[in-house]
């Protein structure tokens, strides 16, 4: 007897949905998404209005890879929200939308939410 797959996906999806509808980028204020797997955790900032994505973080990016020894953890999630931040600080992004999918604000969400704050990120 094992977890209904379908069942789960459906309750994820309806998660992320609540979310969604009440989160959305714009040019002066775009949205940070955050994905996490089990192995590895990514954040985008995304202008939903010309439907691009202006930056982009994950432990899977050269630069940060080499600077990690486990991808799936909280330090990994900091180093994430710190390079995603200072990234969006140098073209200029100031304030943002935080998207947190169908995740809770707990553990790795609420670690890469709390060091892209500290960098200087506004949301």
């Amino acid at each position: 007897m094992g977890i209904d797959s379908e069942r789960v996906k459906k309750a994820a999806l309806r998660r992320k949905y609540h979310v969604r509808k009440k989160v959305f980028g714009t040019p002066d204020r775009p949205r940070l998404s955050v994905f996490r797997s089990n192995r590895h955790i990514y954040a985008q900032i995304i202008d939903d209005v010309a439907g691009v994505t202006l930056i982009s973080a994950s432990t899977r990016a050269n630069g940060l890879r080499d600077r990690l020894v486990t991808c799936g953890n909280r330090q990994a999630a900091e180093i994430v929200g710190e390079a995603v931040a200072k990234q969006a600080l140098g073209v200029g992004i100031k304030c943002v939308c935080f998207d947190r999918g169908c995740y809770k604000y707990h553990g790795r969400v609420k670690a890469l939410s709390e060091a892209a704050r500290k960098v200087g990120l506004v949301f």
